[in-house]
């Protein structure tokens, strides 16, 4: 025997189609999903190197040093941050694909045996009688109010944003790589420097105890001269030991082995023994302002705003009615003193409606959170966008400052060389104490570690910048859609 069942949507009163349709029509939406801010009026939506690896390896090769481009490399692959952003855009896509998948019909496969017995006054009579079933059961829920649409959007917007923090977390650690490794550089030189001084000083206590021995001096001289030179050794062990260290810690950053690590230091060092002029280290010609959107957490925050303008809109569907459709597809088969029935059933419907009338003040709730969530979303744009412009700037004066001082330090270090080589040929020949031989010295010392210490204040200032502007930046702005963030905040209470 075979069935059917189905219900006539031709027959539907045409009333209920005219209220879907106007349901539909007051979709909501959330709040305005861009606000005000004091930034550049236009955020571009492109990142650095385009989310390269390759490309940011390239950036950094404009510094003629392979090493440093290998040891970003390397630190990247085992950057635990690197690896929890990379996290950050699984979870985000697969919460995507979930709200996708709530506009979507669900579709079941259904089975269920029973084994019944009916029992007349002749128990003797009483047969078994089984019932099988297997089928297919689906079910859809319209999105009409566009609750699901604005979910999906939301987690679309996240998706995005959690790109940008994985591209945010390789910018941070390059910029971290690169600062440590200039200072393992800087160290060196400082050594360099500070075991010169200590050879000089050891010389001149030498020369100083002969000529005491000799009573051309006297012992207070010598002891002055001895002092001197253990104060300077002690210095260049403290300088050597500060030089483990930050080895150690670019070791905990790479993860490669020490000795490797010092192998390829050493025969870097080696190629580049000469010392740099921080004047000419970096040409920064200009920094377009647009640039600034590039950075990962402007246009993460941007996300998260429009993320949160969806949210509303969800939340706000929440309290109007719902629309489902239903349907199944059966195959039946039932038996009883050896015979057998089957039969085939289908369904479409019913096509419920259902209006929620009181739940306590959850949905109320609920959209409540949403707004909040989002005034707290668009203060954090703000917040950043400032801190952005910020950042720029502090890194632009740095630099600058460190280019204005560089010539400068540069003559100081040369003066004071030419003074000391005088003042010691003077002791030498008996025209200078040796409290004015030390004096020069110390002020020699001073000045060619402020030169040295200078390199590296530049080098970080520049280092400060390319992560102030999200991962580097060109002359010329970058070729992308502008989205503009002009919202007056005024416009913001329309919604609530």
């Amino acid at each position: 025997m075979r069935t059917t069942e189905l219900l006539d949507t031709a027959r539907t009163p045409a009333w209920a189609l005219v209220i879907c349709l106007l349901l539909s029509a007051c979709a909501t939406s959330g709040p305005p999903a861009t606000v005000a801010t004091t930034a550049p009026p236009q955020w571009y939506a492109s990142l650095p190197h385009n989310g390269s690896l390759a490309s940011l390896s390239q950036w950094w090769q404009q510094q003629n040093d392979p090493l440093l481009v290998e040891l970003i490399e390397v630190a990247q692959a085992v950057s635990p941050s690197i690896v929890s952003a990379r996290s950050n855009i699984e979870q985000a896509r697969a919460s995507r694909a979930s709200s996708e998948a709530a506009l979507l019909p669900t579709l079941d496969a259904v089975g269920n045996l029973t084994r019944s017995v009916s029992a007349p006054i002749n128990r003797a009579a009483a047969a078994p009688v089984n019932f099988g079933q297997l089928g297919l059961q689906a079910s859809w829920e319209l999105d009409v109010f566009g609750q699901n649409a604005a979910s999906l959007d939301a987690d679309r917007e996240r998706y995005e944003g959690a790109q940008a923090r994985w591209h945010e977390a390789r910018v941070s650690v390059a910029a971290e790589v690169a600062t440590q490794y200039y200072t393992v550089r800087t160290c060196d030189k400082l050594r360099l420097v500070a075991d010169a001084d200590a050879r000089s000083r050891a010389e001149t206590a030498r020369l100083s105890a002969l000529a005491t021995k000799a009573g051309f001096e006297a012992p207070a001289t010598s002891a002055l001269a001895r002092a001197s030179a253990a104060e300077s050794k002690a210095r260049a062990t403290q300088q050597r030991a500060q030089c483990d260290l930050d080895l150690k810690a670019l070791v905990a950053l790479t993860a490669l082995n020490e000795p490797v690590l010092r192998q390829k230091l050493e025969v870097a060092l080696a190629q580049t023994a000469q010392v740099e002029s921080p004047a000419n280290l970096f040409n920064v010609p200009g920094v377009p302002a647009e640039v600034l959107a590039q950075r990962p957490d402007v246009f993460n925050a941007a996300r998260e705003l429009t993320a949160a303008s969806f949210e509303v809109g969800s939340a706000r569907a929440q309290r109007y009615p719902r629309l489902s459709l239903t349907g199944n597809i059966l195959s039946n088969k039932s038996s009883t003193r050896r015979v057998t029935q089957g039969f085939d059933t289908w369904s479409i419907g019913p096509l419920a409606f259902t209006v929620p009338l009181f739940d306590g003040g959850a949905s109320e709730a609920n959209l409540d959170a949403a707004k909040a969530r989002y005034e707290e979303a668009a203060g954090k744009y703000r917040s950043t966008c400032r801190q952005a412009v910020r950042e720029v700037e502090e890194a632009l004066v740095k630099l600058q400052s460190t280019a204005d001082r560089s010539g400068d330090a540069a003559q100081a270090a040369e003066g004071y060389q030419a003074s000391f080589a005088g003042t010691e040929a003077r002791y030498k020949a008996g025209l200078a104490s040796l409290v004015e031989l030390e004096d020069s010295r110390r002020t020699l010392l001073s000045a060619q570690s402020a030169l040295v210490n200078l390199e590296l204040e530049r080098r970080s200032a520049w280092i400060a910048l390319y992560r102030a502007l999200g991962g580097g930046w060109t002359t010329a702005a970058p070729h992308a859609a502008p989205m503009v963030f002009d919202i007056p905040e005024s416009a913001l209470p329309a919604w609530h």
